[in-house]
C-alpha cells in the first residue's frame, strides 16, 4: 500500500521519528494530506521531538534561552513548548552544531592522525556541555559581576551552585569543550605575536627574513574611517567597524597576513607570554556564539577590539571565572582539578573517550 494511504496514526508516528526539523518540513511538503496531518494538533509535539533529536538535549537549551537575572541560574526551569521556543532552540542549536564540526580539528590538533568525525552520542555530549558553558557565561560574565566581586564568598557560592547541578564526569565534558573554545580564542581570535610571526613565515616564505614584523606599534598616519557593520545574528547586535580592505571568506585569512602600506601583519598580534595570557582570560568571557561570530566575521584585531569595547568597562581586566569556580566545586567534593584535566587529556573523561 502506498505511504499516502496509510492511517493517520502511522503517518504521525513517521513524523515523530524524523531525525531533524528539515526532514519534518520536507515530509510535510510531500502532499496535501501530509500537510494537514503536520498542521494538526500534533504539530508542536512533532517539532519538539525533531528539535530534541537534532539539537538536544532540549532541557539544557531551555535553561539557557529562558535564563534571566530575576532567577538564580541553578534553578531548573520548565516552560511550555511553543513556536517561539522552537526558533530559539534552532538558533542556539545551529551554533552548537558548528562547534561540533570545529571540535575534531582542535581536539586532535597535533595528533591529527587520530582525527575523525564525532559519533551521534559524542555530538550529544558536546552540545550538552556547550549549552551548560553558555548558560554559565550568560549568568556570570556580565556587568553584574565586575572584577571586584569575583572573590566575594556569596558570589563564588552562587557560581558554584550552578556547577553542583552536574556530576564530576559531566563537568569533565564541559572542561573538554572549554579547552576547545579557549584554543579558538588563543589561536584564531586573539593570536599571540609568536603565532602571527609563525603563520606569516608559513604563508609568505618568499619574503625570507627581509620583512621584519612590527608588533605593538602606533602608525604615524591616521587610520581610514571605519563604517559601521551590523552582524547577522539577532542574538548579539553590536556595531562593529569594518576595515578599509574588502574582505571575503576566501581572502580574509590571506589578507590578514599580507603587508601593505596600510596594513602591518605584526599589528595583528596580541602580545607575548603573560600579556597574551591575560588577553585570552578576558576574551573567554565571550559566549560560544560571540566567539564563533568574531572568528568568522572579524579577521582583524581592530575589529575585535572595537567589539570588546562595546561590552563596557566591566569587560576589561576581568578574566573569566569558570576555571576558578570549577576548582572550588571539585575541592568541595574532595576531588582535584589537575586529576580531572589529566583524565580528559588521557581520554578517560570528556566528549570523546577511549570507551567510545
Amino acid at each position: 500500500m502506498s505511504l499516502e494511504f496509510q492511517p493517520t496514526e502511522i503517518i504521525t508516528h513517521i513524523f515523530l521519528c524524523c531525525p531533524d526539523i528539515p526532514s519534518v518540513l520536507a515530509l510535510s511538503a510531500t502532499c496535501h494530506r501530509f500537510r494537514r496531518i503536520y498542521n494538526s494538533s500534533q504539530k508542536l509535539p512533532i517539532l519538539e521531538r525533531a528539535a530534541d533529536a537534532q539539537f538536544g538535549p532540549l532541557e539544557d537549551i531551555i535553561q539557557l534561552v529562558t535564563h534571566n537575572a530575576s532567577q538564580p541560574a541553578h534553578i531548573v526551569r520548565t516552560v511550555p513548548f511553543s513556536f517561539a521556543l522552537v526558533r530559539q532552540i534552532a538558533h542556539v542549536g545551529l551554533v552548537a552544531e558548528q562547534w561540533c564540526d570545529i571540535y575534531p580539528f582542535k581536539k586532535w590538533k597535533h595528533n591529527y592522525e587520530d582525527r575523525r568525525l564525532l559519533t551521534g552520542h559524542e555530538r550529544l555530549k558536546f552540545r550538552r556541555a556547550l549549552y551548560r558553558l553558555w548558560l554559565y557565561s550568560h549568568a556570570f560574565h556580565n556587568l553584574r559581576f565586575p572584577r571586584t566581586a569575583r572573590m566575594q564568598l556569596p558570589v563564588l557560592r552562587e557560581r558554584a551552585e550552578l556547577l553542583h547541578n552536574w556530576s564530576t564526569e559531566e563537568l569533565a565534558e564541559m572542561a573538554d569543550v572549554h579547552s576547545v573554545l579557549r584554543d579558538v580564542v588563543h589561536s584564531n581570535l586573539c593570536p599571540s605575536n609568536g603565532t602571527i610571526a609563525r603563520k606569516f613565515r608559513k604563508r609568505h616564505s618568499e619574503y625570507g627574513h627581509e620583512h621584519q614584523l612590527l608588533f605593538n606599534i602606533h602608525l604615524n598616519y591616521p587610520p581610514p574611517p571605519l563604517p559601521p557593520f551590523q552582524p547577522s545574528s539577532p542574538h548579539h547586535n553590536p556595531t562593529i567597524p569594518t576595515h578599509h580592505f574588502s574582505y571575503t571568506r576566501s581572502n580574509a585569512r590571506y589578507s590578514k597576513f599580507w603587508p601593505t602600506p596600510f596594513h602591518e601583519p605584526g599589528a595583528e598580534g596580541w602580545g607575548d607570554d603573560i600579556g597574551h595570557y591575560y588577553v585570552v582570560e578576558d576574551m573567554m568571557k565571550l559566549d560560544p556564539e560571540q566567539i564563533l561570530w568574531l572568528k568568522e566575521n572579524a579577521p582583524l584585531k581592530q575589529q575585535v577590539e572595537s567589539y570588546v569595547k562595546q561590552q563596557g568597562e566591566w569587560f576589561e581586566n576581568n578574566g573569566e571565572t569558570w576555571g576558578q569556580t570549577l576548582q572550588w566545586v571539585l575541592l568541595e567534593r574532595g576531588e582535584d582539578q589537575g586529576e580531572l584535566e589529566e583524565r580528559v587529556q588521557d581520554g578517560e573523561w570528556g566528549v570523546t573517550t577511549w570507551e567510545d
